[in-house]
């Protein structure tokens, strides 16, 4: 049947079902339902409330797992469409270049801090402490990108543009981890205006999430796994033994290096010179009231 054979109710229903805000929202459901479920099962087999490392790596791979799993039978089944962002071609050389992008900034970081007299090393650990952290550093990067860039920043991008869908999705990436240990409103500031738009515009210039699961991966292992320092407000066991001294404003004080000038300067600047690289390839959806109302450009549009 033919869509002006359909019933106004059924064509309307179509229309709902099909715009960019309703798949956000949907989507959103979907992988917060999934990820909530595992961790149910997961707590469920182990009630105890001292969780063990390998408890929690194990937890992290699992809520990537099926986080992954259920962003893509949500493509496949509600958007019906082919899943391009974890397409396999390339996928290996976009990763890697998401980790030596996040690696790469958050030594940056780390050396400017210690220039500064705000970092210094004070013993190491075994390298095998590292190995728990992949497990976090796997929910993180997979679970965190299919939300905010996934589904988030995608389905905004498609309802109001570029621009909005880069504050919208910033914005409440910032907001999010205003519930971690020891944060502060600068520091949700700074995770969305840093992590926000270097995050938002290394997707664009991809168009996948290989790179910036890399990326998060990368900046997270890196700032707790290899220099010692709280990821996020959280303590992580490092391969260096570190200490922090000096003003919140140069080390992050008690959130970590994420909170610090430092990290706002680098990043949002890495950020910008790859939000121009976007432009230049042309990867800004710009907005109008006809992408508004229907989620899609206008057939008129070049």
């Amino acid at each position: 049947m033919d869509e002006a054979e359909q019933p106004a109710v059924i064509r309307i229903l179509n229309h709902i079902i099909a715009h960019p805000a309703f798949l956000m929202v949907f989507g959103i459901m979907t992988i917060w339902l999934s990820v909530g479920l595992t961790a149910s099962v997961f707590f469920a087999l182990n009630p105890s409330p001292a969780q063990t490392e390998g408890f929690e790596s194990g937890l992290g791979v699992a809520v990537a797992l099926v986080s992954a799993m259920a962003y893509l039978l949500f493509v496949l089944f509600v958007e019906r469409k082919p899943l391009t962002d974890f397409e396999a071609e390339g996928a290996l050389r976009e990763w890697a270049w998401g980790l030596a992008i996040g690696a790469g900034a958050m030594t940056a970081i780390i050396a400017v801090i210690a220039a500064f007299g705000g970092y210094s090393v004070t013993g190491s650990n075994g390298l095998w402490v590292v190995v728990p952290l992949f497990g976090m550093a796997m929910q993180s990067g997979i679970m965190e990108e299919i939300l905010f860039r996934g589904i988030l920043f995608r389905f905004a991008e498609q309802w109001l543009g570029s621009i909005f869908a880069l504050f919208i999705s910033a914005l409440l990436f910032g907001l999010v981890h205003l519930g971690n240990p020891n944060a502060s409103l600068f520091a949700g500031l700074a995770i969305a205006i840093e992590a926000g738009i270097l995050l938002g515009a290394v997707y664009m210039i991809t168009r996948r999430l290989w790179a910036v699961i890399g990326l998060h991966m990368a900046w997270n292992v890196t700032q707790g796994g290899i220099f010692g320092i709280k990821v996020s407000g959280t303590d992580i066991p490092g391969f260096l033994i570190s200490k922090t001294d000096g003003p919140a404003l140069l080390t992050g004080g008690a959130f970590g290096a994420e909170a610090s000038l430092p990290a706002l300067i680098i990043a949002t600047a890495l950020g910008l010179y790859f939000l121009r690289k976007a432009w230049q390839q042309g990867e800004f959806v710009h907005p109008s009231w006809h992408r508004f109302k229907t989620g899609a450009a206008a057939p008129n549009a070049a």
